[in-house]
């Protein structure tokens, strides 16, 4: 390794995370409206956003090649990252999923986005408290976690819906697009479990 890495300005990883983190707030009220309204341009600002995201981590991950001294662990850092880049990723494939199957307005998905964005404004906070308020974002990562609860159970009482029509293409298409949302929880879970891994080892 060479010793220059030892003396490079410090990159800020914390600013960083914080930027990938607030694409994620954004996306979902893109989403939100988008699931209200069908309007094309919030699913393009879905879509864009998702690509700025995507050049931030890029960004990290250089930067975390060329940085001896890290905040964290490099490794976390990264899957931190990755944790959060998953997130927008679902976000965006929401939007093509209702693009592919041809989704109309889904006042069913409520609920839906209304959790998943409390969940979202969860991880952010939770990541901009870690560097100087680390138990404050393990509270913000717990909270998170429960929103993951919370669409478990819309996922099985909308699918239970579902089955009492008749419509069976629509059935389909709609179960896939809960199974999806269902899973966007998912990752919000893994994310929120990822800030709570990497703040235990700095509070022990």
């Amino acid at each position: 390794m060479r010793f220059s890495k030892l003396f490079r300005n410090r990159i800020d990883f914390f600013q960083l995370l914080r930027e990938q983190a607030e694409y994620i707030v954004q996306s979902v009220e893109f989403l939100t409206s988008y699931t209200e309204s069908l309007n094309s341009s919030d699913a393009e600002q879905v879509k864009s956003l998702e690509k700025q995201a995507d050049q931030k981590r890029f960004e990290l991950i250089q930067d975390l090649d060329k940085t001896f001294i890290t905040p964290y662990d490099r490794e976390d850092i990264y899957m931190l990252s990755k944790s959060l880049d998953d997130i927008l990723d679902y976000y965006k494939t929401t939007v093509k999923e209702m693009e592919v199957y041809q989704i109309g307005q889904c006042p069913e998905l409520a609920e839906f986005m209304a959790v998943l964005k409390t969940a979202s404004e969860n991880i952010y906070d939770a990541v901009c408290s870690m560097q100087k308020k680390p138990k404050e974002a393990i509270q913000y990562a717990v909270k998170a976690k429960k929103c993951e609860n919370k669409v478990e159970a819309l996922y099985r009482q909308a699918v239970a819906e579902l089955l009492k029509g008749d419509d069976i293409k629509y059935i389909l298409k709609m179960r896939e697009l809960y199974r999806h949302l269902s899973n966007c929880a998912d990752r919000i879970d893994e994310a929120s479990d990822m800030i709570c891994h990497v703040l235990m080892k700095e509070i022990s």
